[in-house]
């Protein structure tokens, strides 16, 4: 594993170094949205801006805080011992991928530790996000598109599975996914997207709970 210190994105903690930013304080609410004033916003930012704003506007309805969740957290170890994954993520698309449930290695285990957030610019999740369903890389390497990624780079992450979080309006809120650096056989691919895909509808049960009838 390669680490470069001028990377902001890689901070060392202990012996190994974290792919992720650093912890930082999660914000509340729409609270946490800054839309810059003065100027209008055009174009692909502006879409960026008022999607978020939406996204914002849509958890506080809901009554979700972005901050990290005990519960989100437990869905996500759920998740990756289901799969047999070191790590699991319950993931809010906001200024940066928020991770407000975590599963990962104890901190003595020698394997990379990771914080609560993460740039946009990483990881599959955005690939996620986009097309709207579930991703599976039983082996991130045997696709060229997906072999040359940061998180590959930088930690030799080899498998993923991930699950957009979509609300009933077709807002995506997030996602949820398992990363590991062990690929898995082709074979349990089926069976690892359909943990990743059923532990979303967990987490949209928490979020949006289906009215009572």
């Amino acid at each position: 594993m390669s680490y470069q210190p001028n990377d902001p994105h890689l901070v060392p903690q202990t012996a190994q170094p974290s792919l992720f930013l650093p912890q930082r304080g999660m914000r509340n609410g729409a609270q946490g949205l800054s839309i810059p004033t003065g100027a209008p916003v055009t174009g692909p930012q502006h879409q960026q801006t008022s999607e978020l704003a939406h996204q914002y506007e849509l958890l506080e309805r809901l009554g979700v805080s972005t901050a990290a969740s005990q519960d989100f957290d437990e869905l996500a170890r759920d998740m990756a011992e289901q799969a047999g994954f070191l790590y699991g993520f319950v993931n809010l698309f906001l200024e940066e991928q928020t991770f407000i449930g975590l599963h990962q290695p104890p901190a003595d285990s020698g394997y990379v530790i990771v914080g609560r957030t993460m740039s946009h610019d990483h990881g599959w999740c955005p690939e996620v996000v986009a097309r709207k369903k579930a991703l599976p890389l039983h082996d991130v390497h045997a696709s060229p598109r997906f072999s040359g990624n940061h998180v590959v780079d930088a930690v030799g992450i080899r498998s993923y599975f991930g699950a957009p979080l979509i609300h009933d309006s077709g807002t995506v809120l997030g996602t949820v996914c398992v990363i590991d650096p062990e690929k898995r056989p082709l074979s349990e691919a089926r069976r690892l997207r359909d943990i990743v895909i059923s532990t979303g509808a967990q987490v949209m049960d928490h979020i949006a709970p289906a009215p009572v009838r």
